[in-house]
């Protein structure tokens, strides 16, 4: 296996990040759901004051290869606030290439992930996944996540586009 590190993204890195967004839709068959552009990307998790973060997983070139590292994957997350609980941080997506898959990256994602919540004082991980998604599902729970859909009933909803502006009344 090829060696693979696991870094905080760099603006630099937009292009890569829309490219793994894009198959992530793709294989969640969203793909006309994707509106971001990579300069949108730039704005948002590279400025003053981010919306979000973003680690990507990178290959590394063996010793005398002339082509640099080539980003696999990638998991962004924010931190949210949970009433109960107090600080949370939440996995907005996770993916790796088809091709990279079965090689531990998205559990090095996830790991690390955690870490920064521990150091940020979180007290809790929260990610969600299609019901369909059943090896996504068994990786979560191999890691020690709880299905809230099962254990709790929880369903989460979203408001965007027309029915937010209704509700606000623009």
């Amino acid at each position: 296996m090829a060696s693979v590190r696991i870094r905080e993204a760099k603006g630099g890195d937009c292009g890569d990040i829309l490219r793994l967004i894009r198959e992530l839709a793709e294989f969640e068959n969203l793909s006309d759901q994707v509106k971001i552009s990579e300069e949108a990307l730039r704005a948002d998790g590279f400025g003053e004051n981010p919306f979000y973060h973003c680690l990507v997983a990178e290959i590394l070139p063996a010793s005398g290869e002339l082509l640099g590292p080539c980003v696999v994957g990638y998991g962004i997350y924010y931190f949210i606030y949970s009433t109960w609980k107090g600080r949370t941080i939440y996995l907005e997506d996770i993916y790796v290439m088809p091709e990279y898959r079965g090689q531990g990256i998205g559990s090095k994602i996830i790991k690390k992930v955690a870490e920064v919540a521990l150091d940020k004082g979180c007290s809790q991980f929260r990610l969600a996944v299609l019901d369909w998604n059943q090896r996504a599902m068994d990786l979560y729970k191999a890691l020690g996540a709880q299905d809230l859909t099962e254990a709790e009933g929880w369903h989460f909803f979203r408001l965007e586009g027309e029915a937010m502006r209704k509700l606000a009344g623009k």
